[in-house]
């Protein structure tokens, strides 16, 4: 039971004493929204609300219910107008017995719209709170689409002065600085904060300065779930003075986290109940792209995927992938062999189907290539094969398995790779087609890393088998496109170890082609893959959304130009 206390503060301008806590108990809403299903995500709530019971106070991340990022959804009225209403019914349930709840949802007041954070309590909204520091990077661009808030006024519950920030806001210190110098007694952090595998940190670095600096204990409610190109993976937590974590939920799963908080000496402290146990990087960067798949196909109401399995690496993983996310079931593999294809893979695709228990079909696309030869004879006449008729081979697969989507419904699940799409090492409308790709911000070197991983180890939650999912051969053959004989990757690309530590200098790092040869690697190599880089920004813009985990991934967070005349990379003189 919660005890009380008679406090000398005033509520409201009558004169009135009240009863203040000195003891409150928190629950951490770790939720998976789907963006735009309002009565979907008001669900989830209610279900968390009454699993927390036994709380004061339940809180949900960032714009919980209506998803996160809205995007240019919330620019609809008809949307906001379908928000507010079903929140006032929301916020009226609670005065029953259970919770007040505090939740992220858009909000509009006075002609402007703002990324608020709700106080429900006996029935009626009590506060709300508009987040300050709207970020505009990245993946980010919430001042395209909110107004940002002015007040630093903490909001009070049962006398505790709850200084509530929203993401961003715990970024800066100007906002935790302002809400403690109001009389904050502690931070509630909402928050819509995506899996980075590079600065997941950051997110402690941040929370841990904005107490040591304010002597305030801090909650942190992250969201969890896919939402097309992002994936966010929970983590949320409690942190205590110094910068120690008191409470941390598991990642990458839904969950109602009951904190237990007592007044004492003046400060609020929440009983300790230490850590839970936190996986590697190479188990994260596993759920984190298993998650955004799962929920991107289960989401968009696909029945499942198709995947053309080549008996290489990427496919193999991919499908790995696939079959942890949705099923066996769900996943249906087609090999699609012509002249150019070894028994190996042939055999290798047979045994990755096997052991992840999935369907696989055998397509040969050899009548194609002699029809599409026989077509465009008399426009070649005279001319010497070359990558066209290499590209017409990888054109006939992602035109087989664009037609057996049609015919069944299942989403294409392109296979290529970070490194790849990097270069241009792939074919437009080939094996390009798809509609999500789950290693698309994974080098290749991380795709070895993750093969080898997850064929000794298997994640909590998922479908697939607990042994092996592909052959050792998989792994160690060297990769091949197989779209002419003996073909290996490496005739056309630097060593893999050598292009991805290029590539990171260009891309994560964005160093110049003089600061990434003085690392230590040619120069010509440098120049040419710089060269690659910039002229396949074209085909980038035609692939298929993926999975991001890196701090900077294709699509909305790295933007450049495809007509694009700047050449002031090339250092003077003849350096490269």
């Amino acid at each position: 039971m919660t005890g009380y206390m008679l406090a000398p503060r005033l509520r409201s301008p009558k004169t009135e004493i009240f009863l203040m806590t000195d003891t409150l108990n928190i629950a951490l809403a770790q939720l998976n929204p789907t963006l735009g299903n309002i009565e979907r995500n008001l669900n989830l709530l209610r279900g968390a609300r009454t699993k927390a019971q036994g709380s004061d106070l339940m809180v949900s991340g960032e714009l919980m219910v209506s998803g996160y990022p809205p995007e240019d959804l919330v620019l609809k009225p008809a949307f906001l107008d379908a928000i507010e209403q079903q929140v006032r019914v929301f916020a009226s349930e609670t005065a029953d017995s259970g919770p007040a709840v505090l939740i992220g949802t858009p909000w509009r007041e006075s002609g402007n719209l703002y990324n608020a954070a709700l106080l429900l309590v006996e029935g009626k909204i009590e506060a709300t709170y508009y987040k300050h520091e709207l970020p505009n990077y990245g993946v980010f661009d919430e001042k395209r689409v909110f107004s940002a808030g002015r007040d630093f006024q903490p909001m009070e519950f049962r006398g505790v002065k709850l200084g509530v920030m929203i993401c961003e806001d715990m970024w800066r210190d100007k906002v935790s600085m302002g809400l403690a110098s109001a009389g904050a007694d502690l931070f509630v952090v909402l928050n819509g904060s995506p899996f980075d595998v590079e600065k997941k940190t950051a997110r402690f670095d941040y929370a841990s300065a904005r107490t040591k600096e304010t002597g305030l204990d801090l909650v942190y409610v992250n969201l969890v779930g896919g939402q097309d190109e992002l994936v966010f993976d929970g983590d949320s937590f409690v942190m205590g003075d110094g910068g120690v974590f008191v409470h941390r939920a598991c990642s990458w799963q839904d969950s109602v986290m009951e904190t237990s908080w007592k007044l004492s000496k003046n400060r609020w402290c929440c009983k300790n109940s230490g850590e839970t146990a936190q996986v590697g990087e190479i188990e994260e960067i596993y759920r984190a792209i298993t998650l955004g798949l799962r929920d991107y196909v289960d989401k968009n109401d696909f029945p499942g995927v198709l995947i053309g399995l080549s008996g290489g690496i990427d496919s193999a993983l991919s499908a790995a992938v696939a079959v942890d996310a949705i099923g066996p079931d769900r996943v249906h593999c087609v090999m699609m062999p012509s002249p150019y294809t070894s028994q190996e893979s042939l055999d290798d695709a047979v045994e990755i189907a096997d052991l992840l228990g999935c369907r696989l079909d055998s397509i040969s696309i050899e009548p194609a290539m002699v029809a599409f030869e026989e077509m465009l004879k008399p426009s070649f006449e005279d001319q010497c094969s070359d990558t066209t008729e290499e590209n017409i081979q990888s054109r006939s697969r992602g035109l087989s398995l664009m037609a057996l989507s049609n015919k069944f419904g299942y989403m294409v699940l392109s296979t290529g790779n970070k490194s790849e799409m990097s270069v241009g090492y792939a074919t437009l409308y080939g094996d390009m087609c798809g509609g999500y790709s789950v290693l698309k911000d994974i080098y290749k070197t991380t795709v070895f890393a993750l093969s080898e991983w997850r064929n000794s180890n298997i994640p909590s939650g998922v479908l697939g088998p607990a042994g092996p999912v592909m052959g050792a051969r998989v792994i160690t053959k060297p990769p091949s496109a197989e779209l002419k004989p003996d073909q290996k990757d490496e005739d056309s690309l630097p060593p893999y170890e050598e292009l991805d530590d290029i590539l990171h200098g260009l891309i994560e790092a964005e160093l110049s082609a003089t600061e990434i040869a003085a690392t230590g690697h040619d120069a010509e190599t440098v120049d040419k893959v710089w060269r690659m880089l910039d002229r396949a920004e074209y085909k980038r813009r035609q692939a298929p959304p993926g999975v991001k985990i890196s701090s900077r991934a294709f699509g909305r967070d790295r933007r450049y130009p495809i007509t694009n005349g700047f050449t002031g990379y090339k250092p003077k003189g003849n350096e490269l």
